[in-house]
């Protein structure tokens, strides 16, 4: 498994001439890191002085963040080896045979089908990469000040690889042929970049105004 491997053995595997892992994983890893960059302020935020002079609810805030925060970056770790493997249903249909007319129908059927489900793993991927996100807030607003610069950098992981997967979505969609379904997709995956940027200025303005 990718996630299981040193940091030197995935850089390496990257950089090689293999097509994966490529953007797909590199972008889940983005995530699950921003995840776990989020989930240390939150250790070393909880219980400290500062935390307990908090509302009750903004504590609660913190806890349940940090504990939701956790699936989402298991989740996101999957997802690195899950991407890896996403197009192993449209290698397996363009091994299909196309002799006839027949054949040749039901493989280009077997290999849209393949692509639609390899676009879930980076759909999947961007969703997870925004929940990431908005649980990042309560940390940026009150997570300890010596960490802040750590979440600033959490939010930038999560906002990659979110787009990163978005690119992959949209790589991906290229040779899809349902425009109904393109144009679906197409829409999602913009919404959320936009949603994203929105929230990744609000929050970078929150980290630049407490590391002042």
């Amino acid at each position: 498994m990718l996630v299981q491997k040193s940091v030197h053995d995935f850089i390496e595997i990257v950089d090689s001439n293999e097509p994966v892992p490529g953007g797909g994983s590199v972008s889940a890893m983005a995530g699950s890191i921003g995840a776990a960059l989020a989930r240390m302020v939150g250790s070393l935020s909880v219980n400290k002085k500062a935390f307990k002079e908090l509302p009750q609810q903004t504590q609660d805030e913190l806890i349940q963040a940090k504990e939701k925060l956790e699936a989402l970056k298991v989740e996101l770790e999957e997802i690195v080896d899950k991407d890896a493997n996403a197009f192993d249903k449209v290698m397996e249909a363009f091994a299909m045979p196309k002799d006839t007319d027949e054949q040749k129908a039901a493989r280009s059927a077997a290999v849209q089908d393949g692509y639609k489900i390899a676009l879930e793993v980076p759909r999947r991927c961007a969703a997870a990469c925004m929940e990431v996100l908005k649980l990042q807030r309560v940390f940026a607003e009150y997570g300890t000040k010596g960490a802040v610069s750590d979440i600033g950098v959490g939010i930038l992981m999560s906002t990659s690889g979110l787009e990163g997967a978005v690119f992959n979505v949209l790589i991906n969609l290229q040779a899809m042929k349902d425009e109904d379904y393109i144009r679906e997709t197409t829409q999602e995956a913009m919404d959320l970049v936009e949603e994203m940027l929105a929230i990744k200025e609000e929050l970078l303005q929150i980290i630049y105004q407490r590391l002042k």
